[in-house]
Protein backbone atom coordinates (compact mmCIF):
# COMPACT_ATOMS: atom_id res chain seq x y z
CA UNK A 1 0.00 0.00 0.00
CA UNK A 2 1.40 3.34 -1.04
CA UNK A 3 -0.68 5.67 1.13
CA UNK A 4 -0.41 6.78 4.73
CA UNK A 5 -3.27 5.92 7.11
CA UNK A 6 -4.80 9.45 7.24
CA UNK A 7 -5.57 9.27 3.52
CA UNK A 8 -7.92 6.28 3.76
CA UNK A 9 -10.98 8.46 4.48
CA UNK A 10 -10.20 10.69 1.53
CA UNK A 11 -9.84 7.68 -0.72
CA UNK A 12 -13.26 6.42 0.30
CA UNK A 13 -14.82 9.66 -0.92
CA UNK A 14 -13.24 9.57 -4.38
CA UNK A 15 -14.25 7.54 -7.38
CA UNK A 16 -11.28 5.37 -8.40
CA UNK A 17 -9.45 6.81 -11.41
CA UNK A 18 -8.73 4.75 -14.46
CA UNK A 19 -5.16 4.05 -15.56
CA UNK A 20 -5.39 6.74 -18.24
CA UNK A 21 -6.59 9.39 -15.73
CA UNK A 22 -3.84 8.82 -13.16
CA UNK A 23 -1.22 11.53 -12.67
CA UNK A 24 1.78 12.00 -10.43
CA UNK A 25 0.85 13.63 -7.06
CA UNK A 26 1.72 17.36 -7.06
CA UNK A 27 -0.20 18.56 -3.99
CA UNK A 28 -1.85 17.35 -0.80
CA UNK A 29 -5.16 16.95 -2.58
CA UNK A 30 -3.59 14.92 -5.35
CA UNK A 31 -2.15 12.47 -2.79
CA UNK A 32 -5.45 10.67 -3.28
CA UNK A 33 -4.16 9.70 -6.70
CA UNK A 34 -1.55 7.13 -7.69
CA UNK A 35 2.22 6.89 -8.12
CA UNK A 36 1.64 4.33 -10.89
CA UNK A 37 2.42 6.66 -13.84
CA UNK A 38 5.73 7.61 -12.24
CA UNK A 39 6.60 3.98 -11.54
CA UNK A 40 5.85 3.00 -15.15
CA UNK A 41 8.09 5.84 -16.31
CA UNK A 42 11.15 4.69 -14.34
CA UNK A 43 10.77 0.96 -13.61
CA UNK A 44 12.57 -0.26 -16.74
CA UNK A 45 15.71 1.67 -15.76
CA UNK A 46 16.04 -0.08 -12.37
CA UNK A 47 17.70 -3.49 -12.62
CA UNK A 48 18.70 -6.45 -10.49
CA UNK A 49 22.43 -7.12 -10.14
CA UNK A 50 23.58 -10.71 -9.56
CA UNK A 51 27.22 -11.09 -8.51
CA UNK A 52 29.06 -14.41 -8.17
CA UNK A 53 32.44 -14.68 -6.46
CA UNK A 54 34.86 -17.47 -5.60
CA UNK A 55 35.76 -17.80 -1.92
CA UNK A 56 38.67 -19.92 -0.75
CA UNK A 57 38.00 -21.89 2.41
CA UNK A 58 41.23 -22.58 4.27
CA UNK A 59 41.76 -26.10 5.55
CA UNK A 60 41.62 -26.36 9.34
CA UNK A 61 44.86 -28.38 9.11
CA UNK A 62 46.75 -25.76 7.10
CA UNK A 63 50.04 -24.98 8.81
CA UNK A 64 49.84 -28.01 11.12
CA UNK A 65 53.26 -29.76 10.83
CA UNK A 66 51.90 -33.19 11.84
CA UNK A 67 49.14 -33.35 9.24
CA UNK A 68 51.30 -31.82 6.52
CA UNK A 69 54.05 -34.36 7.20
CA UNK A 70 51.54 -37.22 7.49
CA UNK A 71 49.94 -36.42 4.12
CA UNK A 72 53.29 -35.46 2.58
CA UNK A 73 51.95 -32.15 1.29
CA UNK A 74 50.09 -29.05 2.30
CA UNK A 75 46.42 -29.60 2.99
CA UNK A 76 44.51 -28.20 0.01
CA UNK A 77 42.10 -25.31 0.45
CA UNK A 78 38.59 -25.49 -0.97
CA UNK A 79 37.12 -22.99 -3.38
CA UNK A 80 33.41 -22.20 -3.09
CA UNK A 81 31.02 -20.06 -5.12
CA UNK A 82 29.03 -17.36 -3.36
CA UNK A 83 26.27 -15.26 -4.87
CA UNK A 84 24.91 -11.90 -3.83
CA UNK A 85 21.95 -9.90 -5.01
CA UNK A 86 21.55 -6.16 -5.26
CA UNK A 87 20.02 -3.51 -7.44
CA UNK A 88 21.26 -0.97 -9.97
CA UNK A 89 20.13 1.95 -12.09
CA UNK A 90 20.70 2.40 -15.84
CA UNK A 91 21.95 5.95 -16.37
CA UNK A 92 23.28 5.57 -19.93
CA UNK A 93 21.32 4.31 -22.94
CA UNK A 94 24.42 2.34 -23.99
CA UNK A 95 24.07 0.16 -20.88
CA UNK A 96 25.89 2.14 -18.19
CA UNK A 97 24.64 0.98 -14.79
CA UNK A 98 25.35 2.47 -11.36
CA UNK A 99 25.25 0.28 -8.25
CA UNK A 100 27.01 -0.05 -4.89
CA UNK A 101 30.57 -1.30 -4.75
CA UNK A 102 29.70 -3.73 -1.96
CA UNK A 103 27.18 -5.43 -4.27
CA UNK A 104 29.86 -6.45 -6.79
CA UNK A 105 33.05 -6.43 -4.69
CA UNK A 106 35.22 -9.45 -5.45
CA UNK A 107 32.79 -10.79 -8.06
CA UNK A 108 34.09 -12.79 -11.01
CA UNK A 109 30.76 -12.92 -12.83
CA UNK A 110 28.15 -10.13 -12.82
CA UNK A 111 24.74 -10.29 -14.48
CA UNK A 112 22.15 -7.57 -14.87
CA UNK A 113 18.46 -8.48 -15.07
CA UNK A 114 15.92 -6.01 -16.43
CA UNK A 115 12.34 -5.60 -15.28
CA UNK A 116 11.13 -7.21 -18.54
CA UNK A 117 13.02 -10.42 -17.73
CA UNK A 118 16.05 -10.00 -20.02
CA UNK A 119 19.45 -10.81 -18.56
CA UNK A 120 22.87 -9.60 -19.68
CA UNK A 121 26.48 -10.16 -18.71
CA UNK A 122 28.25 -7.02 -17.55
CA UNK A 123 31.73 -5.76 -16.75
CA UNK A 124 33.02 -3.39 -14.09
CA UNK A 125 34.12 -0.06 -15.57
CA UNK A 126 35.00 1.73 -12.32
CA UNK A 127 34.54 1.06 -8.63
CA UNK A 128 35.47 2.75 -5.39
CA UNK A 129 35.23 1.22 -1.93
CA UNK A 130 35.44 4.54 -0.11
CA UNK A 131 32.25 6.03 -1.54
CA UNK A 132 30.70 2.60 -2.21
CA UNK A 133 29.87 3.17 -5.88
CA UNK A 134 30.50 1.08 -8.98
CA UNK A 135 29.79 1.60 -12.68
CA UNK A 136 28.95 -1.44 -14.83
CA UNK A 137 28.67 -1.77 -18.61
CA UNK A 138 26.07 -4.18 -20.01
CA UNK A 139 27.53 -6.38 -22.74
CA UNK A 140 25.03 -5.51 -25.44
CA UNK A 141 24.63 -3.08 -28.31
CA UNK A 142 20.95 -2.56 -27.48
CA UNK A 143 19.56 0.77 -26.33
CA UNK A 144 18.18 0.80 -22.81
CA UNK A 145 15.70 2.89 -20.84
CA UNK A 146 17.48 5.30 -18.53
CA UNK A 147 16.77 7.21 -15.35
CA UNK A 148 17.91 10.84 -15.64
CA UNK A 149 20.16 12.15 -12.89
CA UNK A 150 18.53 14.94 -10.92
CA UNK A 151 20.03 17.72 -8.83
CA UNK A 152 20.39 16.35 -5.30
CA UNK A 153 21.23 19.85 -4.03
CA UNK A 154 17.67 20.87 -4.90
CA UNK A 155 16.23 18.18 -2.60
CA UNK A 156 14.53 19.44 0.54
CA UNK A 157 13.50 17.73 3.75
CA UNK A 158 9.88 16.65 3.34
CA UNK A 159 10.05 15.99 -0.41
CA UNK A 160 8.16 12.91 -1.58
CA UNK A 161 10.38 10.10 -2.91
CA UNK A 162 10.14 6.53 -4.18
CA UNK A 163 12.72 3.84 -3.44
CA UNK A 164 12.94 1.17 -6.14
CA UNK A 165 14.96 -2.04 -5.91
CA UNK A 166 14.84 -5.78 -5.26
CA UNK A 167 14.64 -6.37 -1.49
CA UNK A 168 15.33 -9.92 -0.30
CA UNK A 169 15.36 -11.08 -3.93
CA UNK A 170 11.55 -11.10 -4.18
CA UNK A 171 11.52 -8.99 -7.35
CA UNK A 172 11.28 -5.31 -8.19
CA UNK A 173 9.56 -3.44 -5.39
CA UNK A 174 8.51 0.19 -4.96
CA UNK A 175 8.14 1.95 -1.60
CA UNK A 176 7.24 5.56 -0.91
CA UNK A 177 8.23 8.06 1.73
CA UNK A 178 9.78 11.44 2.24
CA UNK A 179 13.27 12.87 2.57
CA UNK A 180 13.84 12.79 6.32
CA UNK A 181 17.18 14.62 6.50
CA UNK A 182 20.13 15.78 4.42
CA UNK A 183 23.94 15.75 4.80
CA UNK A 184 23.91 12.83 7.22
CA UNK A 185 27.35 11.60 8.27
CA UNK A 186 28.69 8.89 10.61
CA UNK A 187 26.28 6.47 8.97
CA UNK A 188 28.82 3.71 8.38
CA UNK A 189 32.53 3.00 8.66
CA UNK A 190 34.66 4.57 5.96
CA UNK A 191 35.50 8.09 4.92
CA UNK A 192 32.36 9.12 3.06
CA UNK A 193 29.82 10.92 5.18
CA UNK A 194 27.14 12.76 3.22
CA UNK A 195 23.86 10.91 2.76
CA UNK A 196 20.21 11.63 2.01
CA UNK A 197 18.07 10.07 4.73
CA UNK A 198 14.62 8.74 3.87
CA UNK A 199 11.83 6.85 5.59
CA UNK A 200 10.94 5.00 2.35
CA UNK A 201 11.38 1.32 3.21
CA UNK A 202 14.87 0.08 2.20
CA UNK A 203 15.84 -3.52 2.89
CA UNK A 204 18.72 -5.87 2.01
CA UNK A 205 18.77 -6.22 -1.77
CA UNK A 206 17.74 -2.59 -2.26
CA UNK A 207 21.43 -1.62 -2.24
CA UNK A 208 22.28 0.08 -5.52
CA UNK A 209 18.65 0.83 -6.32
CA UNK A 210 17.22 4.25 -7.03
CA UNK A 211 15.79 6.97 -4.84
CA UNK A 212 13.50 8.88 -7.22
CA UNK A 213 11.79 12.26 -6.95
CA UNK A 214 8.34 13.17 -8.27
CA UNK A 215 9.83 14.33 -11.58
CA UNK A 216 11.09 10.83 -12.30
CA UNK A 217 14.72 11.80 -11.65
CA UNK A 218 17.34 9.86 -9.74
CA UNK A 219 18.32 11.84 -6.65
CA UNK A 220 20.23 9.09 -4.86
CA UNK A 221 21.57 5.52 -4.88
CA UNK A 222 20.20 3.55 -1.93
CA UNK A 223 23.09 2.20 0.08
CA UNK A 224 22.50 1.62 3.80
CA UNK A 225 19.91 1.09 6.52
CA UNK A 226 19.90 1.51 10.28
CA UNK A 227 18.51 -1.71 11.70
CA UNK A 228 19.38 -4.21 14.41
CA UNK A 229 17.36 -6.96 12.81
CA UNK A 230 18.39 -6.45 9.19
CA UNK A 231 15.04 -5.06 8.02
CA UNK A 232 13.78 -1.56 7.37
CA UNK A 233 12.91 0.57 10.39
CA UNK A 234 12.20 3.69 8.40
CA UNK A 235 15.79 4.94 8.46
CA UNK A 236 17.49 4.47 5.10
CA UNK A 237 20.30 6.32 3.37
CA UNK A 238 21.19 7.16 -0.22
CA UNK A 239 24.32 8.51 -1.91
CA UNK A 240 23.39 11.87 -3.51
CA UNK A 241 22.99 12.00 -7.29
CA UNK A 242 25.45 14.87 -7.68
CA UNK A 243 28.26 12.62 -6.46
CA UNK A 244 26.97 9.86 -8.75
CA UNK A 245 27.26 12.29 -11.69
CA UNK A 246 30.91 12.99 -10.89
CA UNK A 247 31.63 9.28 -10.49
CA UNK A 248 29.95 8.32 -13.79
CA UNK A 249 31.80 11.10 -15.61
CA UNK A 250 35.10 9.72 -14.27
CA UNK A 251 34.16 6.26 -15.55
CA UNK A 252 33.19 7.59 -18.98
CA UNK A 253 36.53 9.38 -19.24
CA UNK A 254 38.25 6.02 -18.86
CA UNK A 255 39.83 6.68 -15.46
CA UNK A 256 41.15 3.56 -13.72
CA UNK A 257 40.49 5.04 -10.28
CA UNK A 258 38.20 7.66 -8.82
CA UNK A 259 40.38 10.49 -7.54
CA UNK A 260 39.15 12.99 -5.04
CA UNK A 261 40.76 16.41 -4.79
CA UNK A 262 43.92 16.75 -2.71
CA UNK A 263 43.60 19.69 -0.34
CA UNK A 264 46.65 19.31 1.87
CA UNK A 265 44.86 20.32 5.04
CA UNK A 266 43.38 18.64 8.09
CA UNK A 267 39.90 19.57 9.29
CA UNK A 268 38.12 19.06 12.61
CA UNK A 269 34.47 19.36 13.56
CA UNK A 270 33.41 22.65 15.17
CA UNK A 271 32.15 21.97 18.69
CA UNK A 272 29.97 24.38 20.64
CA UNK A 273 33.00 25.39 22.72
CA UNK A 274 35.06 26.10 19.60
CA UNK A 275 32.17 28.03 18.04
CA UNK A 276 31.87 30.21 21.13
CA UNK A 277 35.62 30.85 21.21
CA UNK A 278 35.64 31.83 17.52
CA UNK A 279 32.56 34.02 17.79
CA UNK A 280 30.35 31.83 15.59
CA UNK A 281 26.59 31.94 16.08
CA UNK A 282 26.42 28.13 16.16
CA UNK A 283 28.57 25.01 15.83
CA UNK A 284 28.96 24.55 12.10
CA UNK A 285 31.63 24.27 9.45
CA UNK A 286 35.07 22.65 9.28
CA UNK A 287 37.89 23.93 11.46
CA UNK A 288 41.30 24.00 9.74
CA UNK A 289 43.78 22.43 12.17
CA UNK A 290 46.80 21.88 9.92
CA UNK A 291 47.97 23.01 6.47
CA UNK A 292 50.78 21.26 4.58
CA UNK A 293 53.50 23.40 3.11
CA UNK A 294 53.19 23.83 -0.65
CA UNK A 295 49.72 22.28 -0.74
CA UNK A 296 46.70 23.66 -2.64
CA UNK A 297 45.28 24.76 0.72
CA UNK A 298 48.34 26.87 1.51
CA UNK A 299 48.39 28.35 -1.99
CA UNK A 300 44.74 29.34 -1.58
CA UNK A 301 45.54 31.17 1.66
CA UNK A 302 43.92 28.70 4.07
CA UNK A 303 45.37 28.88 7.59
CA UNK A 304 45.00 26.90 10.83
CA UNK A 305 42.26 28.41 12.98
CA UNK A 306 40.02 29.39 10.10
CA UNK A 307 36.59 27.79 9.79
CA UNK A 308 35.28 26.80 6.37
CA UNK A 309 31.57 27.63 6.31
CA UNK A 310 30.65 27.30 2.61
CA UNK A 311 31.80 25.99 -0.77
CA UNK A 312 30.56 27.86 -3.85
CA UNK A 313 27.94 29.52 -1.68
CA UNK A 314 26.55 26.27 -0.28
CA UNK A 315 26.73 25.95 3.51
CA UNK A 316 29.11 23.38 5.00
CA UNK A 317 27.86 21.83 8.23
CA UNK A 318 30.79 19.51 9.04
CA UNK A 319 34.14 18.29 7.61
CA UNK A 320 32.48 15.38 5.77
CA UNK A 321 30.20 17.84 3.98
CA UNK A 322 33.27 19.84 2.94
CA UNK A 323 34.86 16.72 1.43
CA UNK A 324 31.64 15.94 -0.43
CA UNK A 325 31.30 19.45 -1.86
CA UNK A 326 34.89 19.52 -3.12
CA UNK A 327 34.56 16.02 -4.61
CA UNK A 328 31.47 17.00 -6.60
CA UNK A 329 33.32 20.02 -8.04
CA UNK A 330 35.81 17.51 -9.43
CA UNK A 331 39.47 17.30 -10.39
CA UNK A 332 40.64 20.26 -12.45
CA UNK A 333 37.97 22.62 -11.14
CA UNK A 334 38.15 25.52 -8.73
CA UNK A 335 36.05 26.15 -5.65
CA UNK A 336 35.17 29.36 -3.85
CA UNK A 337 35.82 28.67 -0.18
CA UNK A 338 34.22 30.88 2.46
CA UNK A 339 36.23 31.04 5.69
CA UNK A 340 35.74 32.87 8.97
CA UNK A 341 38.53 33.87 11.35
CA UNK A 342 38.61 36.51 14.10
CA UNK A 343 35.05 37.45 13.28
CA UNK A 344 35.91 38.30 9.68
CA UNK A 345 34.61 36.45 6.63
CA UNK A 346 36.83 35.91 3.60
CA UNK A 347 36.45 34.13 0.27
CA UNK A 348 39.35 32.06 -1.09
CA UNK A 349 39.86 30.33 -4.43
CA UNK A 350 40.98 26.72 -4.15
CA UNK A 351 42.35 24.86 -7.18
CA UNK A 352 41.38 21.17 -7.15
CA UNK A 353 43.81 18.55 -8.37
CA UNK A 354 44.67 14.94 -7.59
CA UNK A 355 47.19 14.12 -4.90
CA UNK A 356 50.72 14.48 -6.31
CA UNK A 357 53.39 11.78 -6.27
CA UNK A 358 56.07 14.14 -5.05
CA UNK A 359 58.54 11.26 -4.66
CA UNK A 360 58.57 8.27 -7.06
CA UNK A 361 57.06 5.37 -5.12
CA UNK A 362 59.76 2.85 -6.14
CA UNK A 363 57.73 -0.08 -4.78
CA UNK A 364 59.83 -3.08 -3.67
CA UNK A 365 59.22 -6.52 -2.19
CA UNK A 366 61.63 -7.27 0.67
CA UNK A 367 62.99 -10.83 0.59
CA UNK A 368 65.57 -12.88 2.50
CA UNK A 369 66.10 -13.76 6.16
CA UNK A 370 65.00 -10.58 7.92
CA UNK A 371 61.95 -9.26 9.82
CA UNK A 372 60.72 -7.32 6.76
CA UNK A 373 60.71 -10.32 4.42
CA UNK A 374 57.33 -10.57 2.70
CA UNK A 375 56.54 -6.86 3.03
CA UNK A 376 55.98 -4.60 0.02
CA UNK A 377 57.25 -1.08 0.67
CA UNK A 378 57.00 2.23 -1.19
CA UNK A 379 58.23 5.78 -0.88
CA UNK A 380 55.48 7.79 0.75
CA UNK A 381 53.88 10.74 -1.02
CA UNK A 382 50.48 12.43 -0.87
CA UNK A 383 49.38 10.19 -3.76
CA UNK A 384 50.42 6.95 -2.03
CA UNK A 385 48.94 8.16 1.26
CA UNK A 386 45.62 8.83 -0.47
CA UNK A 387 45.59 5.39 -2.10
CA UNK A 388 46.26 3.75 1.27
CA UNK A 389 43.61 5.92 2.95
CA UNK A 390 46.10 7.14 5.51
CA UNK A 391 45.10 9.93 7.92
CA UNK A 392 45.91 13.32 6.44
CA UNK A 393 47.60 14.43 9.66
CA UNK A 394 50.34 11.85 9.19
CA UNK A 395 53.62 12.58 7.47
CA UNK A 396 53.71 12.24 3.68
CA UNK A 397 57.41 11.44 3.43
CA UNK A 398 59.43 8.33 4.27
CA UNK A 399 58.84 4.63 3.58
CA UNK A 400 55.45 2.97 4.04
CA UNK A 401 54.36 -0.67 4.06
CA UNK A 402 51.75 -1.16 1.32
CA UNK A 403 51.21 -4.92 1.59
CA UNK A 404 52.18 -7.80 3.88
CA UNK A 405 52.13 -11.33 2.47
CA UNK A 406 50.28 -13.81 4.65
CA UNK A 407 52.51 -16.15 6.65
CA UNK A 408 55.66 -14.15 5.95
CA UNK A 409 58.20 -13.04 8.60
CA UNK A 410 56.83 -9.50 8.24
CA UNK A 411 53.33 -10.77 9.05
CA UNK A 412 54.60 -12.78 12.04
CA UNK A 413 56.22 -9.76 13.69
CA UNK A 414 52.99 -7.80 13.21
CA UNK A 415 53.80 -5.39 10.37
CA UNK A 416 50.68 -3.92 8.78
CA UNK A 417 49.86 -1.91 5.65
CA UNK A 418 50.16 1.85 6.33
CA UNK A 419 53.02 1.33 8.83
CA UNK A 420 55.70 3.98 8.24
CA UNK A 421 59.24 2.71 8.81
CA UNK A 422 61.10 5.43 10.73
CA UNK A 423 64.36 3.79 11.74
CA UNK A 424 66.21 0.49 11.49
CA UNK A 425 69.16 -0.31 13.78
CA UNK A 426 69.74 3.37 14.52
CA UNK A 427 69.71 4.47 10.86
CA UNK A 428 66.93 6.74 9.60
CA UNK A 429 64.94 5.17 6.74
CA UNK A 430 64.22 7.78 4.09
CA UNK A 431 63.78 5.69 0.92
CA UNK A 432 62.92 2.14 -0.10
CA UNK A 433 66.45 1.79 -1.42
CA UNK A 434 67.82 2.62 2.03
CA UNK A 435 65.63 0.04 3.76
CA UNK A 436 66.46 -2.70 1.27
CA UNK A 437 70.19 -2.03 1.73
CA UNK A 438 69.88 -2.10 5.53
CA UNK A 439 68.10 -5.48 5.67
CA UNK A 440 70.80 -7.02 3.45
CA UNK A 441 73.39 -6.31 6.16
CA UNK A 442 71.78 -9.19 8.09
CA UNK A 443 72.77 -8.19 11.64
CA UNK A 444 72.25 -10.52 14.59
CA UNK A 445 70.04 -7.98 16.33
CA UNK A 446 67.20 -5.92 14.83
CA UNK A 447 65.90 -2.66 16.33
CA UNK A 448 62.89 -1.35 14.42
CA UNK A 449 60.92 1.86 14.89
CA UNK A 450 57.64 2.44 13.01
CA UNK A 451 54.81 4.93 13.07
CA UNK A 452 51.27 3.53 13.13
CA UNK A 453 48.22 5.80 13.24
CA UNK A 454 50.37 8.62 14.57
CA UNK A 455 51.94 6.52 17.34
CA UNK A 456 55.63 5.53 17.51
CA UNK A 457 56.29 1.81 18.11
CA UNK A 458 59.72 0.31 18.86
CA UNK A 459 60.40 -3.42 18.52
CA UNK A 460 63.48 -5.60 19.04
CA UNK A 461 64.25 -8.93 17.34
CA UNK A 462 67.09 -11.45 17.27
Amino acid sequence: MLFAAPLFLALALVTPATAEERTVPQSRTEMQLSFAPLVKKVENAVVNVYAERSVERRSIFEGDPFFEEFFGQRMPNRSEKQSSLGSGVIVGANGIVVTNNHVIEGASDIKVALADGREFESTVVLKDERIDLAVLKIKSDAKFSTLPLGDSDAVQVGDLVLAIGNPFGVGQTVTSGIVSALARNQVRSGDFGFFIQTDAAINPGNSGGGLVNMNGELIGINTAIFSRGGGSNGVGFAIPANLVKTFVASAEHGNATFDRPFIGATFDAVTSEVAEALGLDRARGALISRVQAGSPAEKAGMKPGQVVTAVNGIAVEHPDALGYRLTTVGIGGTAKITVIANGKQEELTLALDRAPETTPRDERLIEGRNPFSGAVIANLSPRVADELRMPTNQTTTGVVVTQVNRGSPAARIGLQPRDIVIELNGTAVSTTETLEALVKENPSFWRVEIERDGQRIRQFFR
